[in-house]
């Protein structure tokens, strides 16, 4: 398919515009770095390359630590960005990022746990599992387990992804709550499940994209862990497409919630599911002739409804700025309808500007 202009102009403007999202490494930096890894393999445009590898300059030493990085946070969500050093060894061959994913896997082997086995969300958030630590996580240790390590933890893997569908899995709804408290002692934990109160889009989102790029890094010969992600990944593409507004495409901030005013549909998490329905129809875990148009529906729909020119300049609109649960002293952030409400709605937000980006390179690959 040959590329939208207006939408290639917008994503090569907002690159090369680019300021870090933080001043250390950091998750919001990761989603855009994999969205110009997604570009440049769909169109082979060295210039993403060359962003990649800019911005590692400023964090990767020649001895292959990484600068402002502190694995002692035990934040999940600090692995992420480690996912393009693969590409960037790849391309290189460079061993400053062969040491970098070093650095990442040591965090990753001593990651405090839940009784579970799944990580902890945050050392801040102990005993916490969060739909949103699969992605960040998950995909980065399926691949190393895939290239380094002899496939030797898979099934610490995947029964990551088992305790998910047990503990947070809302079976009736086809969806997952956006978090749970092991010890259910959180003030925003159901006392009897643990769970949150309901579904926030972006969370089920990054779960989505965890599951496909997991799928996408792992052996299928090791077939019945793949068969079981598989199988988890239909499932809740079946449970979200229940929500999914049949005018634009796109889902709501709370997904199941279209009866409460005020209750916007929101990018991120739209772009997320386009991309995984999107990359799940190009590797064969959907029927394409089935999922490939609905993908396609909800990637149009963010290009019509969200991405937005006004007096000559193009921002992607509708991005919710943040959402979270707890800790103690933030009561603010309860898990309420209410409350995934209040936070603020912005435009050209990384985590949604990199998720878009990934979904409109696998448009682009299905041809």
């Amino acid at each position: 398919m040959k590329p939208d202009q207006r939408v290639m102009d917008y994503i090569d403007g907002f690159l090369k515009g680019y300021r870090n999202y933080k001043e250390y490494w950091n998750y919001e930096d990761g989603c855009v770095l994999i969205g110009a890894k997604d570009m440049y393999e769909a169109v082979g445009d060295t210039k993403y390359v060359d962003f990649i590898e800019n911005y590692l300059k400023g964090f990767i030493t020649d001895d292959g630590r990484i600068l402002n990085y502190n694995a002692e946070n035990y934040n999940i969500d600090n692995i992420l960005s480690g996912r393009v050093l693969y590409f960037m060894y790849d391309r290189t061959g460079e061993e400053k990022y062969r040491k970098a994913i070093e650095v990442l896997m040591d965090q990753l082997r001593s990651h405090p746990r839940c009784s579970t086995g799944n990580f902890f969300h945050k050392k801040i958030y102990p005993d916490q599992i969060w739909l949103d630590g699969l992605y960040m996580g998950q995909p980065f240790y399926m691949e190393y387990e895939t290239r380094y390590d002899g496939k030797e933890k898979y099934n610490d893997i995947i029964d990551q992804f088992r305790n998910v569908e047990k503990y947070l899995g809302n079976k009736e709804k086809g969806l997952n709550y956006h978090a749970c408290d092991i010890s259910k002692t959180a003030f925003w934990a159901n006392k009897e499940t643990g769970c949150s109160a309901n579904f926030w889009l972006r969370s089920m989102g990054w779960y989505m994209m965890a599951l496909i790029d997991v799928m996408d890094v792992m052996s299928e010969e090791i077939f019945e862990q793949y068969a079981y992600l598989r199988d988890v990944f239909r499932e809740h593409v079946s449970g979200l497409l229940k929500y999914q507004d049949p005018e634009t495409g796109l889902f709501r901030q709370v997904i199941d919630r279209p009866d409460v005013e005020g209750n916007y549909f929101e990018t991120s998490g739209s772009s997320m599911i386009a991309y995984a329905i999107l990359k799940a129809c190009r590797k064969g875990v959907l029927l394409p002739e089935k999922y490939e148009p609905i993908g396609r529906k909800i990637m149009e729909g963010l290009m019509e409804q969200k991405l937005l020119t006004k007096d000559g300049k193009t921002e992607l609109t509708g991005i919710c700025q943040v959402a979270g649960l707890g800790p103690e002293s933030n009561p603010v952030r309860d898990g309420s309808v209410e409350y995934y409400l209040s936070e603020k709605i912005v435009s050209d937000d990384s985590k949604g500007v990199g998720p878009f980006i990934m979904a409109y390179s696998e448009y682009l690959k299905l041809g």
